[in-house]
């Protein structure tokens, strides 16, 4: 942009001096070298503060699908990448066993009432001990937390949406037997019910940027087309700043101004459901400094989403 505005400059200044408008002096000779340096220092090194662009991209949550119990699957109720709500159920895992264990323990608390029952007349006359008593009645109580959590296992035999969102490379089969391990999830879940954009600002650049300005993103997917949208937060943590628990000393690293990534809600709700996650793009931040700038950064935008139709890069 800097390169055509001046060359624009150069242009004017060519014909007003064919013209005879201007006298071709030293000062109108050196004139190129001082709008340069002023559109530099004065318009495009002040934009990257108050018009801050960078890359963005589009993220979404995903959550590694592990059942709470172990056995054969006997049904995948879901298709991949076919939208689902939540709760919605994905597959469902053979449930005699569990139900087999719901009997059982409803059979055995049948019979602990009775004796509890029974006891508790005993325990009334003189051929009965209240420790009978207590020991049933804390044999009741015992099995009827058992059969809470038997249930519990039958109720998770089937595994359902924890959001809405979609299956993606979804290879699990009827007749699979899967586990409840968590270093062993059978599908990954796109989570759709919040979309994610994020945008890559230098360091350099983000000291004005502020929840509630205002941005304008284009998409590789989306060509020609500009989209709008807010700044949520700029995110307080680069992993190039955090330590972890170990048992060694600091091991040093060359430090770099890595860029910090500003988390941005799109106004089209419907557009960001439909971008799928990946999507990248370039985006321009408008703080409420340097506003002159605004036009120039408004333009490279828009240049850059043209281009965008024959640039895969």
């Amino acid at each position: 942009m800097i390169v055509a505005i001046f060359n624009v400059y150069l242009v004017i200044l060519f014909g007003l001096v064919k013209l005879r408008i201007v006298p071709f002096n030293l000062f109108w000779k050196v004139s190129p070298g001082i709008v340069l340096v002023l559109l530099l220092f004065g318009l495009f090194i002040p934009m990257g503060w108050g018009a801050p662009g960078g890359n963005a991209i589009v993220v979404r949550n995903a959550v590694s699908i592990v059942p709470d119990v172990a056995g054969e699957v006997v049904e995948v109720a879901v298709e991949a990448n076919k939208p689902v709500r939540m709760g919605d159920v994905l597959f469902r895992i053979d449930p005699v066993p569990f139900q087999s264990q719901v009997d059982a323990l409803a059979a055995q608390l049948k019979l602990e009432e009775l004796r509890l029952s029974q006891m508790t007349e005993l325990e009334r006359g003189p051929a009965g001990r209240a420790f009978d008593v207590q020991q049933h009645q804390a044999a009741v109580e015992q099995l009827k937390a058992q059969i809470e959590g038997a249930r519990w296992n039958l109720e998770k035999s089937v595994v359902r949406a924890p959001a809405d969102g979609f299956v993606t490379n979804l290879a699990l089969r009827k007749g699979a037997r899967v586990g409840n391990l968590p270093l062993s999830p059978v599908m990954a879940f796109i989570d759709t019910s919040e979309t994610l954009v994020g945008i890559e600002v230098a360091q350099i650049d983000s000291r004005f940027i502020q929840p509630g300005q205002p941005v304008e993103l284009t998409f590789k997917a989306l060509p020609g087309q500009i989209h709008t949208g807010k700044v949520v937060t700029v995110l307080q943590a680069l992993s190039t700043g955090q330590t972890e628990v170990s048992g060694r000393a600091i091991t040093p690293a060359p430090v770099q101004a890595a860029p910090f990534v500003v988390r941005v809600r799109l106004d089209d709700e419907a557009l960001a459901r439909r971008l799928p996650a990946g999507s990248v793009g370039d985006a321009a931040i408008f703080t409420e400094h340097i506003k002159p700038a605004h036009v120039i950064r408004k333009v490279l935008l828009r240049q850059i989403a043209i281009l965008n139709y024959v640039n895969p890069f």
